[in-house]
């Protein structure tokens, strides 16, 4: 976790309220999940286990932000009835901004293609039936988290693989306590 910073990366504009992630953290925290592109299916994974996270999240006192890298017609969580995340807010970052600023990083092969990742890929492809599309963006760019409170970064962590499968409400719960108290 990095100390609090302002940022350029709250200004980006969402694509479903015409706000930026700053102006929205004024009103509550912004829980930001960065996921890899859509086609990959640890993408479509983590969408499935948001649909069911966020209520939590919400009731945690944050609001979550999907930032995807292809552009605002690209969405899949927003377009998919299994994901059905319509009502989150969705962010358009097909030339990576918020990726670059939070500094998470691009893969290296063992990050993408190891064993685990073959694994765990053919477990949520096909036996959890999530499938893979074509890829629309930096395939190497690897998510992470991030919570935005009164325009600043408070608490950001990057994922170390492509098949990395956090437990997004015990996340914005320790992003939550780091922020501060809930308003």
């Amino acid at each position: 976790m990095d100390a609090p910073s302002s940022s350029a990366v709250a200004t980006l504009p969402t694509t479903t309220e015409g706000k930026t992630l700053a102006e929205l953290s004024q009103q509550q925290p912004v829980f930001l999940v960065l996921l890899r592109h859509a086609g990959c299916t640890f993408h479509r994974e983590a969408l499935a286990d948001l649909k069911q996270a966020e209520p939590a999240i919400k009731a945690a006192g944050a609001r979550l932000a999907i930032v995807h890298l292809g552009d605002s017609n690209d969405a899949i969580e927003r377009a998919s009835p299994r994901y059905d995340l319509r009502d989150v807010t969705h962010v358009a970052d097909p030339e990576r901004r918020l990726y670059r600023e939070l500094g998470l990083p691009r893969g290296r092969l063992g990050q993408l293609f190891g064993w685990r990742e073959f694994s765990l890929g053919f477990r949520a492809c096909l036996l959890e039936r999530h499938g893979v599309g074509p890829l629309k963006g930096d395939g190497f760019q690897l998510g992470g988290m991030a919570l935005i409170d009164h325009g600043a970064v408070v608490w950001k962590r990057a994922l170390a693989s492509a098949s990395e499968r956090p437990d997004y409400v015990a996340e914005a719960t320790t992003a939550l306590c780091v922020s501060g108290p809930v308003r």
